[in-house]
């Protein structure tokens, strides 16, 4: 991990680099704040964003955040981040009066969450306010877990009532600095001498540490996170190897290290629940390595929880490039785990994109050390997109069934596919908005929105919204596209959003899509109606989107088409 003074270098290579990422930051804080935004631009440079931070001056977070004329909102920010500590928190809660103690937690949530209004009425920032880190003030000792007036206790209020708070609102997100205290400890967390000397807070050490964890946080909201979880076998999913060692010598269960093994698998099991793929990439005979999931009674992961199982003797990173290739995902998507030192250095030197950790040489260690990287940071969640594996597993059937065809035009037809076209409703505002914060690909303009914000487009009359749901013979998509067009006061439309799962590409989906939209403008008086596409790293699929649908080019972004005179396309999807 980097250290402040190599971020804070950093920044002076900003002019020496092109950035094709750019993030418009506004930090506000009620303590010292000029090293946390050194360092959240120095990160920047890491991760090959350039991050423009604007600071407000100490202490200012009411002046700035409650006035809508403040230079905070002078520029659309990516991002707002509040840091309210629990040394300013310790202050306001000593000149409480002792009969108000009680509530302390509530009127700092009040608080709080008018800051938060005030932020979402005069900008379309998300917002990511940092928790309290646990201050024991040795007043009430232990008894303080039970005395409701003690300020430990308030202050683990506090950060219940935040985390319900912020549940209420997809655009707020929480960053757990009492979490990152207790990795490394409260002696590590905060160096008092500078405290006293600079109101800095958190320590250099915390300082880093708590960057990182914000860039996670950011990037997820903006799309980029992991996916799939590939996993090695022998020595990794379990002790020892089972093609010498044998389905009984193999290390799994309840009995010593085994352990170690059962809890790293039962962790995987969770992750895959919460929607990441699994995916096996193994140097092995495919039936040695598919015995312990068939047989052994202690195995906790079974065939049917991977989405891909590759398995033969061919070099690693060539079969993660396969299960790349059959899941269509990015390869940045993925994470690989391996415990061969040999393995991890070959898979990191052949493709770069991917992330592969640095294991422990203990096994003992695995768990705990995957856990603490939060290499699976999400900016939502919804139960209906929550393990994908079956959809992928069917999508491999899929492919497997394409090479029996002569010409796609068979294999289209032989799908038996079914679409179902219409507008949002509260049951799919979760899904659809899951679906824009994922979706990097085919993101025609990748606008990411939150629940609120798919609720007010889908209410508002100056809209029209469709999701898209699929189905064929090998099984249901589900919620798979949504587009939102904007009825423009010249009568005009404009596709305000497009985004849709690269699961379904080459199916017809879009031409399905674009014939759906015709109509939709058809029905509504709209001549005209415009698209855009917004470049960024990972769309150039669609760059040339609008042109293959028969859309007029305008200018390098900007497309035009005639509802009434763009020919309907072909396509083997059925309405329903």
């Amino acid at each position: 991990m980097k250290t402040y003074n190599e971020l804070k270098k950093n920044i002076k290579k900003y002019r020496d680099r092109s950035f094709e990422e750019h993030l418009n930051i506004a930090l506000l804080g009620d303590t010292a704040t000029q090293f946390l935004a050194t360092a959240i631009r120095g990160m920047g440079f890491e991760y090959g964003i350039r991050a423009e931070v604007f600071e407000a001056e100490y202490d200012s977070v009411e002046t700035n955040v409650l006035d809508g004329s403040s230079a905070l909102y002078a520029e659309e920010r990516d991002f707002v981040i509040l840091y309210l500590s629990s040394e300013k928190a310790y202050e306001a809660y000593q000149k409480t009066e002792e009969a108000r103690r009680k509530t302390f937690a509530e009127s700092c949530i009040d608080r709080i969450s008018s800051y938060w209004h005030a932020i979402r009425q005069y900008s379309r920032a998300r917002i990511i306010q940092f928790t309290f880190n646990r201050i024991d003030d040795g007043v009430f000792g232990n008894f303080s877990l039970r005395e409701p007036s003690s300020f430990p206790y308030q202050l683990m209020k506090l950060n219940m009532l935040l985390s319900e708070k912020a549940s209420e609102d997809q655009g707020i997100f929480l960053i757990d600095l009492d979490q990152i205290q207790s990795g490394i400890g409260r002696s590590a967390f905060i160096d008092h001498k500078f405290y006293f000397q600079a109101r800095m807070t958190i320590g250099f050490e915390a300082l880093i540490r708590t960057v990182k964890e914000l860039y996670d946080v950011m990037l997820a909201v903006r799309g980029k996170i992991r996916k799939c979880l590939v996993l090695d076998l022998d020595n990794t999913l379990w002790g020892g190897v089972i093609g010498d060692d044998g389905l009984s010598g193999i290390e799994i269960g309840e009995l010593g290290i085994g352990r170690a093994y059962t809890d790293l698998q039962k962790w995987c099991l969770e992750l895959k629940k919460r929607g990441v793929l699994l995916a096996v990439c193994s140097k092995n005979d495919e039936e040695t390595a598919k015995e312990p999931f068939e047989k052994h009674p202690d195995m906790i992961l079974h065939l049917e929880d991977f989405a891909v199982f590759m398995a033969n003797w061919e070099d690693k990173a060539s079969n993660i490039r396969r299960i790349r290739e059959i899941l269509n995902i990015g390869m940045d998507s993925l994470c690989f785990v391996d415990d061969n030192p040999f393995e991890r250095n070959l898979v990191r030197e052949m493709i770069p994109e991917i992330t592969v950790p640095e294991l422990p040489e203990d096994p003992a260690e695995y768990l705990s050390y995957l856990q603490s990287l939060h290499l699976f940071e999400t900016a939502s969640y919804h139960a209906e997109g929550a393990d994908r594996t079956g959809q992928y597993r069917e999508e491999a059937e899929r492919r497997e069934a394409e090479t029996s065809f002569a010409t796609i035009d068979d294999y289209l037809k032989s799908l038996e596919m079914k679409a179902a076209a219409k507008p949002f409703d509260e049951f799919h505002y979760p899904r659809i908005a899951e679906l824009s914060q994922r979706s990097n690909q085919f993101n025609l303009r990748t606008k990411r929105y939150t629940e609120k914000d798919i609720r007010q487009f889908a209410e508002s009359e100056r809209y029209l919204t469709r999701y898209f749901t699929l189905r064929d013979r090998f099984g249901d998509y589900g919620l798979i596209s949504a587009v939102i067009l904007e009825k423009q006061p010249d009568g005009t439309g404009f596709i305000d959003t497009w985004f849709m799962s690269c699961r379904v590409l080459k199916r017809g989906m879009e031409e399905f899509i674009i014939n759906t939209v015709m109509q939709l403008c058809k029905e509504a008086g709209i001549k005209k109606v415009s698209g855009e596409y917004l470049r960024t790293p990972k769309n150039g699929m669609v760059s040339d989107l609008y042109e293959r649908m028969g859309f007029m080019k305008l200018d390098d972004s900007r497309f035009e088409a005639e509802p009434e005179k763009l020919p309907t396309l072909r396509t083997y999807i059925e309405a329903v």
